[in-house]
């Protein structure tokens, strides 16, 4: 190009740009300064934020999403383990109440026991079950203890209810005891209400004793309470044996056979009492003896011949198949038919 030439020309588009941005800035200077001055877009900004606020809550709708659902994650894990901690402290409640009530239940029965020794004066010696044998052919329970601690053969097991046996063998460590309820065992007997003596045998059955040979003018009746008679020397006097649940005539009709329901619970606790002194003891036997003693119930038979002769054949306290039946004599208030041999 020659160096004379003169420049281009502005072109008129480029000149009409100009213009204009000059006059959009005249315009927002204006704006901005009315604005300052006399807050004139002030109204406009409240419907134009108005306007886009749905635009803003569909924009961050998909983050309030995200959230609620890590929430409900995170509260449902929580849910579950606070679940199953409550779960397993309840189980763990449920066996701590369960050992409470055994606990409860046992020392209700050792109360018992205690309170039965303390009323009756008695010495005795608490001794705990370590095994039984409810076998209908052998009526057995075996006690953790033995002769270094005192037990020795023949003496009489208790309970809170009454008579539950007598110690047939002993060891240094263990005993043996032989309950009222074992088809071998007899235990001379007498009425509470008035004094009829009989003897109580074993069936085999825990819940069940069988008094036979009851004359039919014998004043027996059912509830009537049974107590040890002491006769023999093997038991002592004035401890419960059991009531009368039932009557009815022998196979001979001639007399009558009573059943009754143990005083003492055979079948159930973990321990019993030893008489210490099985002779003297009945003595201060409980309340139940004292008024069987108080109502006229033989004490001493010396001079009745029957009394002789239940005493030389009941010191064993045990029945053998052999034997005859123990005639249970007559009070001698009232005179008694003859009595026979058990059929």
């Amino acid at each position: 190009m020659p160096a004379y030439a003169s420049p281009t020309p502005p072109r008129s588009g480029d000149v009409a740009g100009t213009l204009r941005l000059l006059t959009y800035l005249a315009l927002s200077v204006a704006l901005i300064v009315l604005d300052h001055r006399g807050d004139v877009l002030a109204q406009a900004r409240a419907q134009a934020n108005l306007a886009v606020q749905p635009l803003w809550w569909l924009a961050g709708l998909p983050g309030r999403l995200g959230d609620s659902v890590r929430d409900d994650a995170v509260t449902r894990s929580m849910l579950a383990e606070d679940n199953r901690r409550l779960r397993n402290a309840l189980l763990v409640s449920d066996a701590r109440q369960a050992r409470l009530q055994v606990a409860a239940a046992e020392n209700a029965r050792l109360r018992g026991l205690l309170g039965a020794a303390e009323r009756g004066g008695l010495d005795v010696q608490l001794a705990p079950i370590l095994d039984i044998d409810l076998d209908p052919t052998r009526q057995r329970l075996v006690l953790d203890a033995g002769t270094r601690d005192g037990v020795r053969e023949g003496q009489s097991v208790i309970d809170a209810g009454g008579l539950v046996g007598q110690i047939i063998a002993a060891t240094p460590t263990t005993a043996t005891v032989l309950l009222i309820t074992d088809p071998d065992h007899a235990v001379p007997v007498l009425v509470g209400r008035n004094g009829v003596r009989l003897v109580a045998y074993g069936k085999g059955r825990s819940d069940q004793l069988e008094l036979p040979n009851i004359p039919l003018s014998a004043d027996v009746k059912v509830g009537d309470a049974i107590i040890t008679s002491g006769l023999g020397g093997r038991f002592p006097p004035g401890f419960p044996v059991g009531t009368v649940a039932a009557l009815r005539p022998d196979d001979s009709r001639a007399f009558l056979v009573a059943e009754l329901t143990p005083g003492a619970q055979l079948d159930r606790g973990r321990d019993v009492l030893l008489l210490q002194q099985s002779r003297d003891s009945g003595l201060g036997a409980g309340d139940l003896g004292d008024q069987q003693q108080q109502r006229g119930a033989p004490a001493s038979d010396a001079g009745d011949p029957a009394a002789s002769t239940d005493s030389g054949r009941e010191p064993p306290a045990t029945r053998t198949p052999s034997a005859a039946a123990p005639q249970p004599p007559a009070p001698s208030p009232q005179p008694r038919p003859p009595q026979g041999a058990k059929p």
